[in-house]
């Protein structure tokens, strides 16, 4: 196996583009991610005690010295799912505050963590942007652990730098393509005339059926599509009939393409929020490089933003547009968006570990050097 802290690259994935330099969302300018990671208990499912396998994430796009707003955008892709804040975002096109992003039973208290937090700051709650993917099958969802108080604690550990991926905050109890999912990031550095900007993706990703899955357009899904499956650890699962681990990666069950994937595009290229609109549409090619097709169960959900425009510089009564990029001049920040995604999710694969939870659901990591194998298979690995 690789070691721990191992990314895609680090692993030969062939991608397209360049990476920032932490190739990651914190490579634009004032944006912080932190996160809050609930892991307790094991065995049967008790309502309220455990087991719990869940968090919180956030990303914050002025970092922790700003309330004001930044231009942003939204795409919904697949609506089986919820992100609070859309109205805002559809009406007058601005994200408040810090993004949110946990379990689908958490939504009201992260946004409600979210409004104290801006109101003890800076004297006024946002209305903030909240989102969720379903974690059910490996965390005690139904106990409503994720508390206000948990939102309010990943906000206050948000940083710049190198970003935690794999089972972290909200991608704790997270499933991806059927292996352990959960949260990943990646960038990528353009120009546009003679000036360089920078394109950051986060994801949250808790979607997509095995059989499907490609990586660096490898049909890795279908290479390992009988091997490591979720399944129920021996003699733990309370749950009848269903597939038991076995030692040699079998036994388990395939998965639909569902369970849901955030994705949050950041970037400095001076948009409006018309254009970012445009921008989150353009995550879903990314998304659809896996090879999802947006199953019907699936929240597939987008929410973009600018932290380069004169709205974060005035008083939200003299908003107003500044100079931007011109529409034909769009295509890197459209392309870097595909290819960022794309490595964000691949990125959270490939961090992702081996976690059992509730009735001894068992969630396996991507294993690495299997990856690497089949790359080589088909000659797109691609060395360090």
């Amino acid at each position: 196996m690789a070691a721990a802290g191992d990314r895609a690259r680090d692993l030969g994935v062939a991608f397209d583009g360049k990476p920032g330099k932490l190739n990651a969302i914190t490579d634009v300018a004032g944006v912080e991610v932190g996160h809050v990671t609930l892991i307790e208990g094991e065995g049967p499912t008790e309502v309220g005690r455990g087991p719990v396998r869940t968090g919180v994430t956030v990303v914050l796009p002025r970092g922790h010295a700003s309330s004001k707003p930044v231009n942003g955008g939204f795409f919904n892709l697949n609506g089986y799912g919820e992100m609070t804040g859309q109205s805002y975002l559809q009406d007058l096109g601005l994200v408040y505050g810090p993004i949110g992003i946990s379990n689908t039973n958490a939504i009201g208290q992260v946004y409600a963590g979210i409004q104290r937090w801006t109101a003890e700051k800076f004297g006024e709650a946002s209305t903030p942007v909240v989102a969720e993917t379903w974690d059910g099958g490996i965390n005690d969802i139904q106990g409503f652990h994720v508390t206000p108080e948990h939102a309010m604690e990943a906000i206050e550990r948000a940083k710049g730098g190198p970003v935690a991926e794999g089972n972290v905050g909200g991608g704790t109890g997270m499933r991806c393509f059927g292996f352990k999912g959960g949260i990943g990031t990646a960038s990528r550095t353009i120009s546009i005339g003679k000036k360089p900007y920078v394109v950051g993706v986060l994801v949250q990703c808790n979607t997509g059926a095995r059989d499907v899955l490609r990586i660096s357009g490898v049909p890795v899904g279908q290479e390992l599509n009988a091997k490591w499956l979720p399944c129920y650890a021996p003699g733990q699962s309370a749950k009848k009939k269903e597939p038991e681990c076995q030692a040699d990666g079998t036994g388990g069950k395939p998965v639909p393409d569902d369970g849901s994937i955030i994705v949050v595009v950041a970037t400095d290229v001076p948009l409006s929020s018309m254009v970012l609109n445009r921008v989150a549409r353009r995550a879903s090619l990314g998304i659809g490089r896996l090879g999802s097709f947006s199953g019907n169960g699936s929240g597939d959900l987008v929410v973009s933003f600018s932290t380069t425009s004169a709205a974060n510089d005035v008083p939200d009564e003299q908003l107003k547009e500044g100079p931007m990029v011109a529409t034909g001049q769009l295509d890197p920040v459209f392309q870097a968006t595909v290819e960022a995604t794309e490595e964000a999710i691949v990125n959270a694969l490939v961090a992702a570990r081996t976690m059992t939870g509730a009735d001894g659901y068992t969630l396996f990591g991507l294993p690495h050097d299997e990856l690497k194998h089949i790359l080589g298979l088909y000659r797109r690995q691609q060395a360090k």
